[in-house]
């Protein structure tokens, strides 16, 4: 299963494993809608094989699990991981070369 979640982060320059019902998840997607990127989004809870793929995310060293997020296709890391690279002023230079970014 951890193949195929590499195959989905690599679909897009950014892709995020969230949950719907995750308050954690949904302050990322907004952090990226604010920022003008658009990522894939996977909602584990609305998939079918949403449980195992959350498994395979645990695997991959994602603790929590949710939200996990993909630039580039390589695992950048959850929340607390995400918003320190945005504080520091990383994130936006890491979505830029990613192409998911232009200005």
């Amino acid at each position: 299963m951890e193949s195929s979640v590499l195959r989905m982060a690599k679909e897009k320059a950014v892709v995020i494993f969230s949950k719907s019902s995750c308050c954690m998840s949904y302050s990322i997607k907004s952090l990226f809608s604010d920022l003008d990127v658009y990522p894939a989004v996977y909602e584990l809870d609305e998939m079918p094989r949403g449980r195992e793929i959350e498994q395979a995310l645990s695997r991959m060293g994602c603790n929590p699990t949710v939200p996990a997020v993909f630039v580039g296709g390589e695992l950048v890391g959850g929340e607390n991981k995400v918003m320190s690279l945005h504080l520091q002023g990383l994130l936006t230079p890491m979505l830029k070369r990613a192409g998911a970014r232009w200005v």
